[in-house]
């Protein structure tokens, strides 16, 4: 038998993989809460948005239900559900940390060579994003637009390309899912004062304050994706993630709370 190339599977399909076996062999039962975002991080010594993208992941396969302030739980999978071509598919913060580092590049370089036509088109984008409802279909064509716009101003028919293909890749099922918990009308305002930011950077002809501005919207993009489902402390930066999965055979149980002081104990206590 002829030998076959061996491929590393991305850090969360490791996650994912270890989570279905648990629950498949019963350790989490149907109806059971998994352990929080945090405890899993923990345990699997990942980073959590490592942990957000395995959950979205489980999540669109139909073997997890995420309930905001509530928890995460495991439902019955449907007879009919298949699974998604995973393989293939690329975790939302692997992308946005491609594009943050591509297209923060891209910027720099737009503000040194960005014609007038260059800055119009960029504004027509800009003006089209300010009049459409968001999330939507149509917000992200104008959104989409923006950065493509600032691609184009380099003259190079493959960045326009690559800054388009790696765009698209938000709606593939497990990005258009996390977008499903927290893109709302609220974070698209915020995200076109971020995407004026770099406009003026580029028009002011200032190639660091351009990288920088693109660089910080991408980021901010990840941080508004890392929020947490329930009332836990904020997620931090998504950039301290682990490249190898160090855990037992499966996750320990949360921990009970402890117990409550007694009347007296309080009492020496004061």
């Amino acid at each position: 038998m002829p030998l076959e190339a061996v491929e590393a599977r991305r850090l969360y399909r490791q996650v994912a993989d270890q989570l279905r076996s648990l629950i498949d062999s019963g350790e989490y039962a149907v109806g059971s809460r998994l352990p929080t975002e945090r405890e899993l991080a923990e345990q699997l010594k990942v980073s959590r948005p490592t942990v957000r993208e395995a959950l979205i992941a489980l999540e669109v396969e139909g073997r997890l239900r995420i309930r905001v302030g509530s928890g995460i739980y495991v439902i019955e999978p449907a007879a009919v559900a298949a699974p998604a071509p995973a393989a293939v598919i690329e975790g939302p913060f692997e992308l946005l940390r491609a594009r943050e580092f591509l297209e923060s590049a891209i910027a720099e370089e737009a503000a040194r060579v960005a014609t007038r036509d260059d800055i119009a088109r960029i504004d027509a984008s800009l003006v089209a994003m300010e009049n459409v409802e968001h999330p939507g279909e149509a917000s992200m064509v104008h959104d989409r637009a923006f950065h493509v716009a600032i691609a184009g101003s380099l003259g190079n028919a493959v960045l326009v390309r690559v800054v388009g293909e790696l765009f698209d890749q938000r709606l593939n099922p497990y990005f258009a899912q996390l977008a499903h918990y927290f893109e709302s009308p609220g974070t698209w305002r915020t995200a076109l004062d971020e995407h004026r930011a770099v406009r003026d950077a580029i028009a002011a002809h200032d190639p660091d304050a351009a990288r920088e501005a693109m660089r910080e919207h991408l980021a901010r993009s990840q941080a508004r994706f890392a929020q947490n489902f329930g009332a836990e402390t904020p997620a931090g930066s998504s950039s301290g993630r682990s490249r190898t999965v160090r855990v037992a055979a499966k996750p320990a149980k949360p921990k009970q709370a402890p117990k409550k002081r007694t009347a007296s104990r309080d009492a020496r206590r004061r």
